[in-house]
């Protein structure tokens, strides 16, 4: 099992941080399984701030999914539907043991130059 490093926008961080936010959004599923998340948090901050260990990945239609994570989605319905609005697939990487780091780490920690559009393996 593979390490991933996700982009988040620093709002969602915070909300992930303070465990309102336990399922991360995609629409593109990694081709390999995960056991880890790294979380770059983007600009201002642009670091990585934490890790998430992932208890599961959800892969469904946007409507099944919501129907299981918005409890505990962290973001509002109007902003989930705009995010998949063109989309027939939906992917949710629930979130399991949140590592905050003491000092934030810059990507050339992990041999990234920069921050990557979905994802990347680390």
């Amino acid at each position: 099992m593979r390490k991933i490093l996700l982009s988040i926008n620093p709002e969602h961080v915070s909300n992930i941080l303070n465990g309102t936010k336990k399922y991360e959004f995609r629409k593109v599923r990694c081709k390999e399984p995960i056991c880890e998340i790294l979380i770059y948090s983007t600009s201002p901050v642009m670091k990585v701030v934490a890790s998430a260990s992932v208890k599961n990945v959800l892969d469904s239609s946007p409507e099944a999914l919501w129907a299981v994570t918005h409890e505990w989605a962290g973001i509002e319905k109007e902003f989930y539907d705009r995010y998949y609005r063109d989309s027939n697939r939906a992917i949710a990487y629930e979130l399991g043991k949140i590592t905050i780091f003491k000092e934030p780490r810059p990507l050339e920690e992990y041999g990234i130059l920069h921050a990557p559009q979905s994802f990347a393996y680390i």
